[in-house]
C-alpha cells in the first residue's frame, strides 16, 4: 500500500552519534570552503577566524555517551509560550495539562521562546493612527527581497532527522539513542504520520499528485494557461493519473496530452496558493477538531525530542534574518508529501515554497545541481544534514558540511551563526 513508510521517509535508515568522536568532519572544507569565499559586507560578517572552525570547538557538547539531557520536560513547559490545553482528547494521548481555557483557541502553535535573534527585535514603527501623518508624504515601502543572483550564501538543508525528528521515531532509532520512551515515541510518530497524509490527500491533491511527484512546484508551470481557478471544480474536471504516469511528468521528459497536462498544472498551481496562504495559519487550513488534534501532538513531540525543532527553527530564523543569505530545502520526501510536513512542522516561514526541492526521483545530486545553477557560481553553499548522500554531494560539490547528529550540533551551529562563523 502506497501509505507504507517507504512512500515519502528518508529511504535509509540514518545513524545518529552523541559522541564527539562520532563527528569526524565537522565542517568540511573544499576549494570553495568559506574562508576562500567572497565575503559579506563587512557589517555582517568576519571571517578571518572561519578557517581554524569546526564543530570540535564545541567538545563540552559531546562529553556524554549517551544524549539524554533533560532539556525540558512536560512540568515545566512555560504556559505563556505554548498555546493553553485544549479540550480535544487524543484516545492515546492524555491531555498534558489540566484546566482547558476558552483562549486555547486563539492562536496556533507557539514554540518555547529563544534567545532574542540578532537584528530580528528591533523595534517596527507603530501603524495604527498614522495615516494623517503619511498624507503628502511619501510612504516606507518594505524593502524587496534580494534577486536569486544576490544571494551570497545559500543553506540547503535536510529535513528528516535534521530539522525535524519524525522517521527514527516510527523506527525506534530515536527512543533507543536518546534513552526516550520507545511506545510513546512510535504513538506519537504514527500520529504524525496520519496528520500528514490526511493533510497531503485533503487538501493538496496528493491522490491525484502521487504518481506525478515532481522536483519543484513550478515545473509543469508552463503547461498552465493562467485560467482563473476560483470556480473551478477539480473533482469533475475528468483528470486521472494515467499508467505510467510517473514517467510522463518527470521535468522535461515526455509529456502528457495538453489537456492533461493543464489540468496537471492547476493543481499544482492551487497547492503553491494554498500553501502560500496558510504556511502562517496551519490551524485555519486544518480546522476544527484537526487543529487541536495538531497542537497537543506539536506540544507532546517537542517533550520527546527536547526542543530539537525549537533549536532548529532558531537556526533557520538567524539565517532569514540576513539580507544576502537564503535558507533552501531537499529533501527525498515526495513533493506534496514533503509540504505537508513543512506546514504541519510549522517550518512554512522558514522556507518559501519556491525553496523547497524533492529528490525523490532524481536524488541529492540533480537538486544540488539546479540549485547552484539557479543561485549562480558566486554563492557560497553550505549543506547541513544527518545522512550519507548529503554529505557524499556536498564533499564532491566542494561544499562545507555541518553534521546533526544530536540536538547540541543544533545548538553549535546556532552559535556558529551568531558568532558569524558562518
Amino acid at each position: 500500500h502506497r501509505k507504507s513508510l517507504g512512500v515519502f521517509l528518508e529511504p535509509t535508515e540514518k545513524h545518529c552519534t552523541a559522541t564527539g568522536a562520532g563527528i569526524s568532519s565537522g565542517l568540511f572544507q573544499g576549494t570553495h570552503a568559506i574562508s576562500s569565499s567572497t565575503p559579506f559586507n563587512p557589517a555582517q560578517q568576519e571571517f578571518s577566524a572561519y578557517s581554524s572552525y569546526s564543530q570540535s570547538q564545541y567538545s563540552p557538547y559531546y562529553n556524554s555517551h549517551h544524549y539524554n539531557s533533560p532539556y525540558i520536560t512536560s512540568s515545566n513547559i512555560s504556559p505563556a509560550a505554548i498555546a493553553a490545553p485544549l479540550a480535544y482528547q487524543h484516545p492515546e494521548h492524555p491531555v498534558m495539562m489540566p484546566n482547558p481555557s476558552p483562549e486555547s483557541h486563539t492562536a496556533d502553535y507557539h514554540p518555547p521562546p529563544s534567545p532574542p535573534t540578532p537584528g530580528k527585535e528591533e523595534g517596527i514603527p507603530g501603524r495604527r493612527g498614522s495615516d494623517s501623518k503619511l498624507r503628502g508624504r511619501k510612504r516606507v515601502i518594505d524593502p524587496a527581497p534580494p534577486l536569486d543572483s544576490d544571494i551570497e550564501r545559500v543553506f540547503i538543508w535536510d529535513l528528516d532527522e535534521t530539522i525535524i525528528i519524525f522517521h527514527s521515531l516510527l523506527t525506534g532509532t530515536f527512543s533507543s539513542r536518546f534513552g526516550k520512551d520507545s511506545s510513546k515515541a512510535v504513538s506519537l510518530g504514527l500520529w504524525m504520520e496520519e496528520m500528514i497524509f490526511n493533510l497531503a490527500d485533503s487538501r493538496l491533491f496528493f491522490n491525484d499528485l502521487e504518481e506525478c511527484d515532481q522536483v519543484h512546484i513550478d515545473d509543469v508551470a508552463s503547461d498552465d494557461n493562467g485560467q482563473d481557478l476560483s470556480t473551478y471544480n477539480f473533482g469533475s474536471d475528468g483528470f486521472q493519473s494515467p499508467a505510467g504516469a510517473g514517467s510522463l511528468c518527470i521535468g522535461s521528459g515526455v509529456h502528457g496530452g495538453v489537456d492533461w497536462m493543464r489540468k496537471l498544472a492547476f493543481r499544482y498551481r492551487r497547492v503553491k496558493e494554498i500553501y502560500n496562504t496558510y504556511k502562517n495559519n496551519v490551524g485555519g487550513l486544518l480546522g476544527s477538531p484537526k487543529r487541536e488534534e495538531w497542537l497537543q501532538l506539536r506540544r507532546e513531540m517537542e517533550v520527546l525530542t527536547d526542543l530539537w525543532l525549537t533549536q532548529a527553527l532558531k537556526a533557520l530564523a538567524l539565517i532569514n534574518s540576513r539580507p544576502n543569505c537564503v535558507n533552501v530545502l531537499v529533501t527525498t520526501t515526495q513533493l506534496i508529501p514533503a509540504l505537508s510536513k513543512v506546514l504541519l512542522y510549522g517550518l512554512g516561514s522558514a522556507f518559501p515554497i519556491e525553496n523547497i526541492y524533492s529528490a525523490t526521483k532524481t536524488g541529492k545530486e540533480s537538486c544540488f545541481e539546479r540549485v547552484s545553477q539557479r543561485f549562480g557560481r558566486r554563492a557560497v553553499y553550505v549543506v547541513i544534514g544527518d545522512g550519507a548522500e548529503e554529505e557524499t554531494v556536498a564533499k564532491k560539490k566542494n561544499m562545507p558540511f555541518w553534521r546533526v547528529s544530536c540536538r547540541p550540533d543544533l545548538e553549535a551551529l546556532s552559535h556558529a551563526l551568531e558568532m558569524d562563523y558562518l
